[in-house]
């Protein structure tokens, strides 16, 4: 039941300054931040975190935009927690997101929007999709040692 997931927030989280705000809703729901760290991420980095997209006609614009600025990536732990992340994040394409999840409180770009533009998508965090590549994700962005085990106030309270 109690699981980790991979979060990174993008250039455009960072550089629109809501990455307080991000973290605080994944804290209010009781996710524990187990590992975070903020970083560039460069061409051969981007290679491996997305490199089930590398072949696809997307992927230069994605790196491109990845690489653009500092990302923050985080480890949260909790129940359930690539599922309630995930709803939490909303739809890929902001302008497709639920109001409440981030997706849809901060952001509204389209697919067409950006096609049309010639630019990425900005939909300002990254999710890992399930199990699997939550495992592949935190062991690409951190070693053990990044790692932290602690008790929140959830965990003492309901012991």
């Amino acid at each position: 039941m109690i699981e980790q997931t991979f979060v990174a927030l993008k250039p455009d989280a960072v550089q629109r300054g809501l990455t307080g705000e991000i973290i605080k809703r994944f804290e209010q729901v009781g996710m524990k931040i187990v590992a975070m760290k903020m970083v560039w991420v460069t061409p051969e980095f981007s290679k491996k975190h997305y490199r089930e997209h590398v072949d696809k006609p997307f992927y230069k614009g994605l790196e491109e935009f990845i690489i653009q600025g500092p990302v923050i990536g985080m480890v949260l732990e909790g129940v359930s927690s690539v599922d309630t992340v995930r709803k939490m994040v909303g739809s890929t394409e902001p302008k497709s997101a639920a109001p409440g999840t981030i997706r849809g409180d901060f952001s509204h770009h389209s697919y067409s929007y950006a096609d049309q533009k010639g630019i990425p998508i900005k939909n300002l965090i990254h999710a890992s999709g399930n199990k699997k590549d939550a495992e592949y994700e935190i062991a690409l962005w951190f070693t053990k040692s990044e790692m932290h085990n602690y008790k929140t106030v959830h965990e003492v309270h309901t012991q």
